[in-house]
């Protein structure tokens, strides 16, 4: 068990490494921050620091760096996260505010996460449980084709190309009035279900068109949004010319596969309840040499989805996982008010 004392040097250590980029000595330690101690008070505590696995030192005669243990520890101690300034909470409710849709509110989400941490941005779609169908509609876009739409009263999307075939105008009414009668505010589920009975009050001759309005209406609102992520902030990886091998070149193969996305956010049980997972702790080895730090947005106690962010361990964790919780708890609120 580590004294205040030494909490305090690995803490200073974490913060000036993040900062400098460079290895800390027990010179700049006492110097920069107000110990009270010796420089070899300092280095004999540094020293057992290093035994038991909190810092390295990566050259011979150079200063500290924290390992995966240290970063581990510093988090879990952090007395306070940095608070947002009135600036960048004004910046987060502007930069939402005027969101479209679902899609919309998803795009302005992980830009903004991506701008105020500096990072590579992860959002994972919202699955609203709540949500039920405002609007459904079957236009003719030429002689044989149309398109059919369905739109939740969370504002999201979907649409599909119909191949129409034979039939009038007044054949594609009866087949909309058939649709919007089984499917206006239902929900996803309950319009799975009732989508069984969609031809049954059609007339015989509308079975080809009733058969392809049907398979359209089941994809769209069966739509799993739950394993689609948006990714943003991949520039902000040029920052770390200097580590491609560790750290750029995983970040991005990982981003090429969804499911490795999904599995780095994690599940998370509680909304704005912020994980990090750091190095060696995360599930994909390719990507042990950064963090992740993580956090469920939603309702209340109803969590919809995860967003989050992924960068070098050597990353400003107080206020990261500031910019995160708060990212996670407007975009929640802006879904929940609209």
């Amino acid at each position: 068990m580590l004294d205040d004392r030494k909490l305090a040097i690995l803490r200073a250590i974490v913060t000036d490494y993040v900062s400098s980029q460079e290895p800390v000595g027990s010179k700049a330690i006492v110097e920069r921050h107000s110990l009270n101690v010796s420089p070899a008070t300092v280095r004999n505590d540094m020293a057992v620091l290093e035994d038991e696995g909190y810092i390295t030192q990566p050259h011979t005669s150079a200063g500290r760096i924290p390992t995966d243990k240290g970063y581990r520890l510093f988090v879990d101690r952090l007395a306070a996260v940095k608070p947002l300034t009135l600036a960048e909470k004004r910046a987060i409710t502007t930069f939402l505010s005027g969101a479209l849709d679902v899609d919309d509110v998803v795009r302005r989400t992980v830009a903004l996460l991506a701008q105020v941490t500096r990072q590579v941005a992860i959002v994972q779609y919202p699955v609203l449980t709540t949500s039920t169908i405002r609007h459904v509609e079957i236009v003719r876009l030429g002689p044989d084709r149309g398109l059919a739409m369905v739109v939740t009263s969370t504002g999201s999307i979907e649409q599909r190309p119909i191949l129409l075939g034979d039939v009038d105008d007044a054949d594609l009414a009866l087949v909309r009035a058939r649709l919007v009668e089984l499917l206006l505010g239902a929900s996803p589920r309950e319009a799975v279900e009732r989508l069984a009975t969609f031809a049954d009050a059609l007339p015989p001759t509308l079975g080809p068109l009733a058969a392809t309005v049907t398979a359209a209406a089941l994809e769209m609102v069966s739509a799993d949004a739950s394993t689609r992520v948006v990714v943003g902030g991949v520039p902000n990886l040029t920052r770390f010319g200097d580590q491609f091998e560790t750290t750029v070149k995983p970040v991005l193969e990982a981003l090429e596969e969804q499911v490795v996305l999904l599995r780095l956010l994690g599940e998370t049980s509680t909304p704005n309840d912020v994980t990090v997972r750091i190095g060696h702790e995360n599930p994909y080895a390719p990507l042990q040499s950064t963090s992740v730090v993580a956090s469920a947005y939603g309702a209340d106690s109803d969590v919809w989805a995860t967003l989050g962010i992924v960068g070098p361990t050597r990353m400003d964790y107080p206020s990261t996982i500031a910019s995160v919780r708060a990212v996670a708890r407007y975009v929640g609120r802006f879904l929940a008010e609209g």
